[in-house]
């Protein structure tokens, strides 16, 4: 009994000793209504809590501070010498005080102090730091978007349904969200989306227009007050992005209209149902802000543009604050995609103060950290108006599916942001499947998705880190980031700087990829999946966006001008495809030796070895690229030489990225559930992705190898026939319409003039065309009213229309030539399939620019082709069945170039 007593005795003893050893944290705020301090002090006493202190929190000091008590004191007045956000942290003895420039700032110096103690698990002794965010606006992207078309709708509609989107729903995932982005010091959520308006607002005067039933709606307005409180608490302020002109797909039938075209005038009802639309919707959510992407689904740029957003949109939303009694302007961001910005904003800005502008870092990529030439300068001239200009890090369609965390490239980035663009604000798309958030593109055992914020929380943090500050030394963050990476695996901070070696290695191969031998900086493109050698040796043929190599990359030499180059002896300029050929190939190399040398790891094993794949599959993919571009130089080469030896040459390095292509499609089958993300026909290069076809490396491998087939072949017979032997080409045939108004014809022939009211005549053209019956067409009315042609036919017809495409620099507005359908700036470029030239410089008229064809395709019944304002040639109606032979005819006024496309077609 006395043995039991004195193990009681000592029991209570100890528990006093210790219960008398935890020290005490006394966190006095004397903001208790300010919801950001609130949850910046519970952060803080969490954090404290999990360290071991026991904390309480009131509202007011006390007169005595007892022993192995401390006191952390929230600044009650706001401190108006610290920038916006900024905050100060000064302790002095067991006092530790907190003050900041608003509520955000209070929130962030809580949540430094809280890093601060977890990793020195102790409230530090002596701090005294004063720190302020340099990008006014950093912040994330999500998509409610899918990487499909929804049945009978196109692309951007996709209203917010718990069918379509059933993770929109889940709380806990939207407070995962949150709490991850203001962990990263992020203060902005942007919402994409089409046409939202429809799923959250009714309208009295448009009752039919709501796309969802009652009790979605009902569930929309739910989780749209949850997420805008959640965020408000966090200093997270949300975005809702929309797109003109769309409209809800109730609305287009009650009207009898497209719920989208491109081509259709501002209409009164559509400006008084989106007019009306935004009042509604500001009416109900004035802390939200908007963001307008006046292009993409309007008519080019011009007039349009201006009139929506003077009349339309800033009414609207003065509409709706009437409505609430307020004056105080909630924030508009105008997306400068495929619009003229500075025009906008020129008039913008004397009707409403608070606006910002917002446009594309890299395109629809990632690809150089200093972009250059007129794409710069619309960015610092837009930075130059007065308002916050954000740097948008968009899509990344070179980058999916794999893991991407280069901190050295993206710190590079952000200071290119600063110095170059002019921009003072992140808004930073996911690192990889955008279009299918939340979820990662990853195949896991047993049918499970990793979560994006989960699997690329290194990208978050890594553009977050240097929105808040950029230019930190980067010895002192090599240190910082190797810590991060050893304590994410449970390594050696030696292994951490291993993993952050191939991360930085691999971080350099897909941007370098893309900007020497890629198509487009759009997400067409699906660089990882490779592509064709006609894509390479002869990439107008396929729409070449010309900004990737004259803004989007350093001064370099595509293939065709190292080639030409080479040849003729000249000295060659820049980063040049030989040098890419060999930095992809070490930048491979070093990632997967880094990786391997990582030697135990403790933590997220399986985590880590999918890292480890991807290392592995951005080597495959470096040799693969740098085999075929060495290939396609050999066969450049050809085509000046005439030597059958420089395709003999050619013939093993396509073999050997063959080979290495297999290498990845092994590597990444059974990884991967897809290697792109948008799987619809908007998709090209290098094939289509209509019906979700061609989404994985094995699907695309066949084509390669078939591609490698064909040209041994064509090899063989070089060698058996003699070159120069004529081809037959035979005729396209006319199809049969009605037109519904009296046209003129012409035939296609030398000497045709194809316009009512100029001389302009065809001197040669593609053989196909001879005899083919074109519509004549007033070069003056096309200029002013653009050209609208119905027409009746009993089969499938397609239109054969040829584009003019004259020199220009970029951003310059062409006020004579129609444009190219182009999908990096028209999402609805290709309805009618007419997004890819058919037959490239393919005619020529005197005086006039390279002509390409594309065809519109049509249905049997009445139809109607329209096009925009500018001159195109109407070429005639053919047979919509056969599929046109797609190639380069080559003809220019200076005289046939020669083409070597048909070696591997």
């Amino acid at each position: 009994m006395n043995r039991i007593i004195g193990l009681l005795v000592f029991v209570i003893w100890t528990n006093t000793a210790l219960a008398a050893a935890v020290e005490k944290v006394i966190i006095v705020n004397p903001l208790p209504k300010q919801q950001r301090v609130v949850y910046g002090v519970e952060l803080l006493k969490s954090k404290l809590q999990k360290i071991g202190y026991m904390v309480s929190v009131v509202t007011t000091t006390g007169k005595n501070n007892p022993a192995n008590q401390k006191l952390i004191i929230i600044e009650g007045n706001f401190n108006s010498n610290l920038k916006k956000e900024g905050f100060y942290i000064q302790s002095s003895k067991k006092i530790t005080r907190i003050s900041g420039a608003d509520a955000s700032g209070l929130l962030y110096g809580c949540l430094e102090l809280a890093e601060q103690s977890a990793e020195l698990k102790k409230l530090p002794a002596s701090v005294n730091l004063q720190d302020a965010p340099e990008m006014v606006l950093r912040g994330e992207c999500i998509g409610l978007q899918k990487p499909y078309y929804l049945p009978g709708r196109t692309v951007y509609e996709y209203p917010y349904t718990p069918q379509t989107f059933p993770w929109l729903y889940d709380k806990k995932l939207w407070i995962q969200v949150l709490d991850s982005m203001v962990s990263n010091r992020m203060n902005s959520l942007y919402l994409w989306n089409g046409h939202p308006f429809a799923s959250l607002v009714k309208l009295k005067d448009y009752p039919y227009a709501v796309e969802v039933d009652d009790v979605t709606f009902k569930k929309n307005e739910d989780i749209f007050r949850f997420l805008t409180t959640e965020a408000d608490k966090r200093g997270i302020w949300v975005i809702q992005m929309f797109y003109n002109i769309i409209v809800s797909k109730p609305f287009a039938e009650k009207h009898g209209i497209k719920t989208q075209e491109r081509e259709r005038p501002i209409i009164p009802v559509i400006a008084d149902y989106t007019q009306k639309s935004i009042a509604a919707f500001v009416e109900k959510y004035p802390n939200v802000g908007l963001m307008v992407c006046l292009g993409e689904a309007m008519e080019g740029v011009g007039q349009d543009d201006i009139n929506w957003f003077t009349k339309t949109i800033i009414p609207g939303v003065k509409d709706g604050l009437k409505a609430l009694g307020k004056t105080e302007e909630p924030p508009i961001v105008l997306r400068a995609h495929d619009t003229d910005a500075p025009a906008v904003m020129d008039a913008a800005l004397p009707l409403y103060k608070n606006l910002y502008t917002e446009a594309k870092f890299n395109g629809e990529a990632l690809t150089y950290d200093r972009p250059r030439g007129a794409w710069a300068e619309l960015h610092q001239k837009l930075s130059k108006l007065g308002s916050v200009q954000i740097e948008n890090v968009h899509i990344l369609a070179n980058l999916e599916p794999f893991r991407y965390g280069s901190a050295d490239f993206i710190q590079r980035s952000v200071i290119g942001m600063h110095e170059v663009m002019g921009g003072n604000g992140l808004h930073l798309y996911p690192q990889a499947s955008y279009w299918d958030w939340p979820y990662a593109a990853d195949s896991v055992k047993g049918g499970a998705r990793l979560l994006q914020i989960e699997r690329d929380w290194l990208w978050y943090k890594a553009w977050s880190r240097y929105a808040w500050k950029a230019k930190r030394d980067r010895s002192a963050e090599i240190i910082y980031w190797n810590r991060n990476l050893a304590d994410q695996f449970g390594v050696s901070e030696s292994d951490g700087g291993n993993i952050l070696k191939a991360y930085e290695e691999m971080g350099e191969i897909s941007p370098k990829l893309l900007r020497r031998f890629g198509i487009t900086d759009g997400n067409r493109q699906t660089l990882n999946l490779g592509m064709l050698m006609t894509q390479l040796i002869n990439p107008y043929r396929f729409g070449l966006f010309t900004l990737l190599y004259e803004a989007e990359s350093p001064e370099g030499e595509s293939l065709a001008e190292y080639a030409d180059k080479e040849w003729n002896g000249k000295q060659h300029t820049g980063e040049t495809p030989v040098k890419i050929i060999n930095d992809v190939k070490a930048h491979g190399d070093k990632a997967v030796a880094a990786i391997d040398a990582v030697k135990l790891v403790k933590k997220d094993k399986a985590e880590f070895e999918r890292l480890k794949k991807d290392a592995y599959s951005y080597r495959a993919m470096a040799y693969h690229f740098a085999f075929k571009a060495e290939a396609a130089l050999q066969v450049l080469r050809y085509k000046y030489s005439n030597d059958i030896k420089d395709l003999d040459k050619a013939l093993p390095l396509l073999k050997e990225s063959v080979k290495w292509y297999k290498a990845l499609t092994e590597l990444t089958k059974g990884s991967y559930l897809y290697a792109n993300s948008m799987q619809t026909g908007a998709r090209k290069i290098p094939l289509t992705g209509q019906g979700g076809k061609y989404k994985n490396w094995y699907d695309v491998l066949p084509v390669f190898e078939k591609e490698l087939t064909v040209f041994q072949h064509k090899i063989d017979s070089l060698k058996q026939v003699k070159p120069g032997a004529a081809q037959y080409v035979a005729s396209l045939r006319n199809a049969k319409v009605q037109l519904a108004t009296a046209g003129y014809y012409y035939t296609i022939d030398s000497l045709a003039q194809p316009f009512t009211d100029t001389s302009f005549a065809i001197r040669s053209f593609a053989g196909e065309l001879k005899g083919l019956k074109g519509l004549k067409t007033s070069f003056k009315q096309q200029i002013e009213k653009g050209t609208q042609i119905t027409f009746t036919n009993d089969r499938p017809v397609k239109v054969l229309v040829g584009f003019l495409k004259p020199q220009k620099a970029a951003f310059t507005v062409d006020t004579t030539y129609l444009k190219q359908p182009e999908l990096e700036t028209n999402a609805t470029a290709n309805e009618y399939g007419q997004a890819d030239t058919k037959i490239a410089n393919a005619m020529i008229i005197p005086g006039m620019p390279q002509l390409h064809i594309h065809n519109y395709e049509f249905k049997p019944g009445t139809n109607t082709l329209k096009l925009a304002k500018g001159v195109a040639l109407i070429l005639g109606f053919v047979d919509g069945e056969p599929p046109l032979r797609i190639y380069d005819a080559g003809l220019y006024e200076s005289g046939n170039r020669k083409q070597v496309d048909w070696l591997f077609e």
